[in-house]
């Protein structure tokens, strides 16, 4: 019976979690969704004031459609009272704004739902094969025994040698079951989507100790050097003890490693690019995937900053921290103690004394801080005028060249390239086929500037655009991937604004 009742205790702790009070209250599915909708896959920071206006929009349109199952309330006290439910946490960002983000407790479960609405197999080729290869991966590495670890190592080396040989012999490839790629492509969705709640909770125990750090030095119950010391400790023991401290330590290595950053890339790369990739994936999901990298840095650069914030606090104590101030309010407070015991001797208990809570203001209406300074009163020197026959000849070529944005022309190719006029699927191949003179730098904002009023998504991918200078040089720009919509795909009515506004 105390092994059951134990269990038991563990279980109801578990139950006590943030993560399951949140999916178990009844309107759960409604929370849920607002969560995904707003923060996204990236926890992507919210300011206080447009998460409370997007969630009374939300719980508005779900009303309209029918559902009356709805949390009630503001949008604000919506948020407060997922704030104390530990989903929602507000915080301030670099710009010092306040704003809220989610919780790890919040993403463990929005991670829960995501991973029972995917659909996936419980057993498969996959997965043992996974399986099997991890655990002779693991022995390989941690086998005590040096004649077993090289009898493993050797066992590998032969294997892939044979492997490599029989391709280049021309051996027929053996290609995967397109079973075994949705099974690996699930279990690869489900460890990238672990990372924000893992970078999360890092964030949080760094947040965590500067509250404490805080709390200690108000207190002074202990040396400034002894809470510092405990600092560092705590750190050290965060980052290597703790499985998700090692899970940032690792990240963090990742990407200081350019080379295992780019075959990080290639490696999706030529996943999402495999033929059965198309029928298997989603959009949303290949995105996701090809975000992994933007996803690992963005939770590094929150744990960061985290950090950051603790050392700040403990460089802001120890540089306004003056022990010769300490030591002189001190004996000002032992000072009037005594001149208080003195006043209460000699007088009954019931008596009082107004003291002022703030010292009296001086009566000085005006202090005069400058004085007069006879070269204040110099005029200053007199200005050369040029003449304007020396001025250099500017032609209108020139000024044109230096100027900004052509857009009547780029308006014009755009519309060509979307009417099928211009063969061009993005606007990176608009730009490539203007001539020399329309290829400047300015001209890319251009573009851009008409692809925003046209409202076109950018892509997670880039574009490199091949910009000419007006004295001839070139200039190579990243920017972000616009796709043209297809022409055969849009009616004809969609077509007379674009000549309307080209006219005008």
């Amino acid at each position: 019976m105390s092994e059951i009742a134990g269990e038991l205790a563990r279980v109801r702790g578990a139950f006590s979690q943030p993560t399951l009070t949140l999916l178990h209250q009844r309107q759960a599915p409604v929370v849920i969704t607002i969560f995904r909708a707003v923060f996204g896959r990236n926890n992507t920071p919210i300011p206080t004031a447009r998460l409370h206006t997007v969630v009374e929009e939300h719980l508005a349109g779900m009303r309209r459609k029918g559902d009356h199952d709805v949390p009630t309330g503001s949008g604000k006290d919506l948020c407060h009272r997922w704030m104390r439910g530990q989903w929602l946490v507000r915080a301030i960002d670099e710009r010092g704004q306040e704003v809220y983000v989610l919780t790890s407790h919040a993403q463990q479960a929005l991670e829960l739902v995501k991973t029972l609405a995917r659909d996936r197999a419980t057993l498969s080729e996959h997965r043992i094969a996974t399986i099997l290869g991890a655990v002779r991966r693991f022995n390989s590495e941690a086998n005590p025994d040096r004649t077993a670890r090289v009898v493993l190592l050797n066992e590998e080396i032969a294997r892939l040698s044979a492997e490599r040989d029989r391709l280049i012999d021309g051996a027929e490839m053996v290609s995967p079951t397109e079973d075994y790629m949705v099974e690996g492509f699930s279990e690869l969705l489900s460890l990238i989507s672990a990372l924000p709640s893992d970078f999360a909770r890092v964030e949080e125990r760094f947040s965590e100790i500067r509250t404490q750090i805080l709390a200690s030095f108000r207190a002074e119950d202990r040396p400034a050097g002894e809470v510092i010391d405990d600092y560092l400790a705590r750190a050290d023991a965060l980052t290597t003890a703790t499985q998700e401290g090692r899970a940032f330590e690792g990240a963090f290595a990742l990407l200081r490693d350019d080379g295992l950053v780019a075959q990080l890339r290639q490696d999706l790369n030529a996943l999402l690019d495999h033929p059965l990739s198309e029928g298997i994936l989603a959009d949303a999901e290949r995105i996701e995937l090809r975000g992994t990298v933007r996803l690992v840095r963005d939770g590094l650069d929150r744990v960061l900053a985290q950090r950051r914030r603790v050392s700040a606090t403990l460089k802001d104590y120890i540089l306004s921290h003056d022990v010769a101030r300490d030591r002189e309010l001190e004996r000002v407070l032992r000072q009037v103690e005594s001149e208080m015991m003195d006043w209460m001797a000699s007088t009954g208990p019931r008596a009082t004394h107004d003291v002022p809570l703030l010292p009296a203001r001086p009566g000085i209406d005006h202090l005069r801080e400058r004085f007069y300074d006879p070269a204040d009163d110099v005029p200053p020197e007199p200005m050369e005028t040029a003449d304007p026959a020396q001025a250099p000849r500017v032609s209108l070529a020139e000024l044109m060249a230096q100027g900004g944005p052509q857009f009547g022309v780029l308006r014009e190719r755009l519309a060509e390239a979307t009417g099928g006029l211009l063969p061009a699927g993005s606007l990176g191949e608009v730009f490539a086929a203007l001539e020399p003179e329309l290829r400047r730098p300015v001209e890319i904002f251009g573009l851009l500037h008409l692809a925003a009023d046209r409202e076109l998504e950018a892509e997670a991918t880039t574009e490199t655009y091949a910009a000419v200078r007006p004295d001839g040089s070139a200039r190579s720009f990243a920017v972000p991937r616009l796709a043209l919509p297809d022409p055969d795909d849009r009616p004809d009515s969609d077509d007379r604004p674009e000549r309307q506004e080209g006219t005008r």
